[in-house]
């Protein structure tokens, strides 16, 4: 079984912000996918998906971005999901809007959300796509700029970048992540 986890915020206020980048993605692969995220546990929205490739659980923790690692963790405890199949998706301000970055490992680069999720993991070793958001402009929070909609012009690269995580999971579940990775990345 492979686990597919969208970072983000519950709640009207936080629908389709910056930070819930990762929220969009899942929320375009149940609809691509035909299941809603209709069921519920340890804090969190998940489906089920039975794929040609294997079983598919899409997940939107519920816990507020800085406590993701409370549902994920206890999620792939449950399900008995090894960590080499989980991919989190999550927005990144190192990167340019749109521009994706897939890796199998690393630090949490300042992101509370993936501090949380290897904080309750205990590894830094899991897969990730990043999806761009850029830096805030001069004088403007960080905290401020994540929780932001996208602009008109940047909603249609954000579209793109949507679609594009899409096929990279679509693709991650029959070929390995690194594989992925290295079409992605070049």
């Amino acid at each position: 079984m492979k686990i597919i986890v969208g970072l983000g915020n519950p709640g009207k206020p936080y629908e389709h912000t910056r930070h819930n980048i990762g929220f969009d993605v899942i929320a375009a692969l149940a609809e691509k996918w035909g299941t809603p995220l209709t069921n519920s546990k340890f804090n969190g929205m998940y489906a089920t998906v039975h794929r040609p490739e294997g079983k598919v659980l899409l997940v939107k923790p519920l816990t507020y971005m800085n406590l993701s690692g409370e549902c994920v963790g206890p999620l792939m405890n449950y399900f008995d999901v090894d960590v080499e199949d989980l991919i989190v998706i999550y927005d990144d301000l190192d990167l340019e809007t749109g521009k994706l970055r897939l890796r199998q490992k690393g630090s949490a680069g300042g992101h509370n959300g993936i501090k949380s999720l290897i904080q309750h993991l205990g590894t830094q070793e899991f897969n990730r796509i990043r999806v761009g958001v850029n830096r805030p402009p001069a004088g403007m929070k960080v905290a401020d700029y994540v929780l932001s909609k996208f602009t008109k012009e940047e909603q249609v690269i954000v579209g793109e970048a949507i679609e594009k995580c899409v096929n990279a999971v679509e693709g991650s579940l029959s070929k390995p992540f690194l594989d992925v990775m290295n079409h992605f990345n070049g």
